[in-house]
């Protein structure tokens, strides 16, 4: 925005520059010009009367000294003929006397009583010359011709050196133009510098340095104000939310405990055929405090600002399929590990273990006895939009592809499943990915059942150990992102 204003100013300044300057250098040069043409012509008529008066006295031996005092006095090239054309003195002596120039179109014309004016390259003046041939006469005879050529470089030179002053003037204009706009331009934009840079603090939940608010225009210390006051009730409630989600859990899960407990023992108590009904009721209280756990974590990552970091997939992937393993045995379920090693990929802190545990826990309820559960990892696309995908693949019943597209709706379930789903996992699981800058579909298993897709952005080789702390490119993960 500096740059802009800088040159907004500039722009005008040098407008309102060219529009004074270039008519007031190009009418200074036509009245140059006009005074030095117009002294030539005048100066070269006096000089022919007064050699037309020698001319008519005979007094032929006065015509060189006249010549010369002009020649002096002007620094011109005299040449002086009789009234047949022929020389009679010449202030270079470069051409003898005698010498007839009636043939010159200019000598000829002023024969004929017409003066004669032009420009053109004169030796002696060593340049152009603007030369004047005037006939010098007494009524209707022409006595002599006087040709005075006048060296053009001097005013030239003078009207090259106004154009130069005007353009100094014009760039010591502009650069005092510069200072003052920059000045200018840096004190308009200084708020908003500095509401950029609280805002981009606010949007990572936090904001240690509000914008000042006695700096820069009114209304931008009217926007500051403003904005100072929203970033401080927007805190108020990120600072709220973050409080009931780290002090609900404990909260409720006291009184939830206490309910079960209470429904466990009223067991010995009850009629045997209400018992079917206790262990529902016990069941749903179960699946009340998964839910109420799952809005918590939903709550805890809506609320959060970490960003992602390099994390090596194929040990997550190990980690996770090694601690299953056991507890997918009991269901007589195996799990299996394939596909291309992952590497290293773009993911939030602990995101990986939540997302695998999830999806293997979704997998696992409806994988029938005797079956897999597959872990696969494979990449995809080449530059700004290559991807790490993690499939778990069930050999359940699959989904349908109105089911599949409702699937990360909270609260959601099918309309087969069992009872003690509470339809956060998958909304949790694409929390978490997006959180990193990936994202997470579900399709078709080879064979039937469910693929989930989770899309990972590689932050480095194909294999790699370890947790590195660099962060992604916001503007490469916005990209990225848009092609899925």
């Amino acid at each position: 925005m500096t740059r802009r204003l800088l040159l907004s100013y500039l722009s005008l300044t040098l407008l309102v520059l060219l529009g004074l300057e270039v008519p007031l250098g190009y009418f200074y040069a036509r009245g140059e010009i006009s005074r030095f043409t117009g002294d030539g012509r005048q100066s070269a008529e006096l000089l022919a009367q007064a050699l037309e008066v020698r001319v008519e006295q005979r007094a032929a031996t006065d015509i060189p000294a006249l010549v010369t005092d002009f020649v002096n006095d002007s620094g011109a090239h005299v040449i002086v003929v009789d009234g047949t054309g022929k020389v009679i003195a010449d202030s270079d002596t470069a051409t003898a006397d005698g010498t007839d120039l009636s043939g010159d179109p200019d000598i000829a014309a002023a024969l004929r009583d017409r003066a004669l004016s032009t420009t053109r390259e004169d030796r002696v003046v060593q340049g152009d010359a603007f030369t004047v041939t005037v006939p010098a006469s007494s009524g209707a005879t022409v006595r002599c011709v006087v040709r005075v050529s006048y060296p053009v470089a001097p005013v030239t030179t003078k009207i090259r050196g106004i154009w130069t002053t005007l353009a100094l003037i014009g760039l010591g204009v502009l650069t005092a133009v510069a200072a003052i706009a920059f000045a200018l331009a840096r004190w308009v934009t200084g708020p908003v510098r500095a509401l950029e840079a609280a805002t981009a603090e606010l949007a990572e939940g936090r904001l240690n340095a509000p914008p000042t608010t006695s700096q820069g225009p009114p209304e931008l210390r009217r926007l500051a104000s403003t904005f100072s006051r929203t970033a401080a009730r927007l805190q108020h409630l990120l600072q709220a939310q973050r409080a009931f989600a780290s002090e609900a859990s404990h909260q409720l899960k006291t009184p939830l405990t206490a309910l079960r407990l209470r429904l466990e023992n009223f067991e010995p108590y009850l009629d045997p055929r209400a018992h079917d009904s206790l262990d529902e009721a016990v069941g749903e209280v179960e699946r009340l405090g998964r839910m109420v756990h799952g809005l918590l974590a939903l709550a805890r990552l809506e609320n959060s600002a970490t960003a992602p970091e390099a994390t090596d997939l194929d040990a997550v992937v190990a980690d996770r399929a090694t601690t299953w393993t056991a507890f997918a045995a009991e269901h007589h379920v195996d799990i299996v590990v394939t596909g291309e090693p992952g590497g290293q990929v773009w993911a939030v802190p602990g995101a990986l273990e939540q997302i695998i545990d999830n999806l293997l826990s979704n997998a696992l309820r409806v994988a029938p006895p005797g079956t897999s559960i597959t872990l696969a990892t494979r990449h995809t696309g080449g530059g700004r939009t290559a991807a790490v995908e993690l499939h778990v693949m069930d050999q359940g019943p699959g989904m349908t592809g109105a089911e599949r597209e409702r699937a990360f709706d909270r609260f959601w379930r099918a309309a087969d499943s069992y009872h003690e789903g509470t339809g956060l996992g998958l909304p949790i699981v694409r929390q978490l990915t997006r959180a990193g800058g990936g994202d997470v579909v579900l399709a078709t298993a080879p064979g039937g059942g469910l693929d989930a897709v989770v899309r990972l952005r590689p932050a480095g080789g194909r294999t790699g150990h370890g947790t590195g702390r660099h962060h992604p490119d916001p503007a490469a993960r916005e990209e990225w992102v848009s092609a899925y």
